[in-house]
């Protein structure tokens, strides 16, 4: 196959225009930086950095892949060090992930289509038609986006929705409907579509609109309803987010002759772990479970999980008809932004990043519960700063 410029590599790494507030950098240095800083965030809420492996999500596959070219690019290594605060580019961090530097163009494309699927990769090597070539154009023309800070905190809430199961993915093909608010996967970016025109008659007779699409990576675009549609059905690992479901979690009644099947319990560390030991009252695990709590917990002082300490169970909440596993991923989508961030050392030694473990106040927990039941929980969001429930602006 022909060797791959500059630019149609970084277009094939999903490398898009970068968010910069000076121009001192071509529109190229700009994508190299833009892909770099995606990277980052990942190591920032990740505390490592991206690996490859058929277990890892594609998000986080395709940044180790693209990782891995950066580095072996001086020109890349040269343009990013200065911002390189977590040493990246040296290899920190780094683990059991494919060294791309040895593979020839074959290989990296090979690497890429189990990363992000195999459409890009046949556009590349076999000559396109100039309808596919105008589709590719109108998907590629993009901008930075000047009001990002608007959508941001809309992908990340979509990112824990999906992780948490609140959200799932879905083929394209099966719903081919384009609206206002709907999120999809293409080219292994998260696409929100922000704004939808009115509706107009294409030269093919077929209804259509211009969007306002908003990429993941801070960048937008204007194009055609069917242009995305296009995109999305050529793209195999194009899919569809569905809409958040959150019930049903509870029965409507919970008569005598009911079934409990769940249990919300609230755990308090006994550790002493210096951070632990001075925010005790603050920090508190939060989980579900089927069955009863004590065995759940008894052997909470050899398990990372729990802080290899003991816990003490500071609160309760019995459930009927009750969904868990919904039920978990709202908690987790409603205190991610107070999750504790603490790493210790499990019995061998390795590091561990603890989950379900909160900064928030136990009353803020009751209060949670609350508005579960009454299923007003879809419309609040937990503020770090005011230690509060808050109602999210509809």
């Amino acid at each position: 196959m022909p060797k791959l410029s500059d630019d149609e590599l970084l277009d094939l790494l999903g490398v898009d225009q970068e968010i910069v507030k000076t121009s001192a950098h071509s529109p190229r240095e700009e994508r190299i930086i833009a892909g770099f800083k995606e990277i980052q965030r990942f190591v920032d809420q990740y505390g490592r950095a991206p690996q490859y492996g058929e277990d890892k999500d594609i998000f986080e596959r395709l940044y180790a892949v693209r990782l891995n070219r950066i580095r072996e690019l001086e020109e890349c290594r040269t343009l990013l060090a200065p911002v390189d605060h977590q040493g990246l580019l040296s290899g920190g961090g780094m683990s059991h992930t494919k060294s791309v530097g040895l593979l020839d163009d074959d290989a990296l494309l090979s690497e890429l289509e189990g990363a992000a699927g195999p459409s890009g990769i046949t556009e590349l090597r076999h000559v396109r038609s100039r309808a596919e070539i105008r589709a590719a154009e109108e998907i590629a023309n993009r901008e930075k986006c000047e009001d990002f800070g608007r959508f941001q905190p809309l992908f990340e809430q979509a990112e824990r929705e999906l992780k948490s199961g609140v959200r799932q993915t879905r083929p394209f093909g099966k719903d081919a409907s384009v609206n206002t608010g709907n999120f999809f996967i293409l080219g292994g970016q998260l696409v929100y579509v922000a704004e939808k025109g009115e509706e107009f008659q294409a030269p093919n007779g077929h209804p259509d609109a211009r969007l306002r699409v908003i990429y993941s990576n801070g960048t937008e675009s204007n194009l055609l309803l069917r242009s995305l549609q296009r995109a999305l059905y050529k793209d195999e690992a194009g899919r569809r987010l569905t809409e958040p479901d959150f019930g049903p979690l509870f029965s409507s009644t919970w008569d005598e002759g009911d079934i409990e099947s769940g249990t919300i319990y609230v755990l308090r560390s006994l550790s002493n772990h210096p951070f632990v030991a001075e925010h005790r009252e603050l920090i508190h695990k939060i989980g579900v479970t089927g069955g009863k709590v004590e065995t759940r917990i008894a052997n909470a002082a050899n398990d990372a999980t729990y802080l290899l300490a003991d816990v003490e169970v500071v609160a309760s909440y019995k459930l009927a008809g009750i969904n868990r596993t919904k039920l978990e991923g709202i908690f987790h989508r409603i205190f991610a932004p107070a999750q504790l961030d603490l790493t210790i050392q499990d019995r061998f030694g390795h590091p561990v990043r603890p989950k379900e473990w909160f900064f928030v106040p136990l009353h803020v927990i009751d209060e949670a519960v609350i508005c579960i039941r009454d299923g007003s929980i879809t419309n609040m969001a937990y503020d770090p700063k005011t230690a509060s429930l808050v109602r999210l602006v509809q």
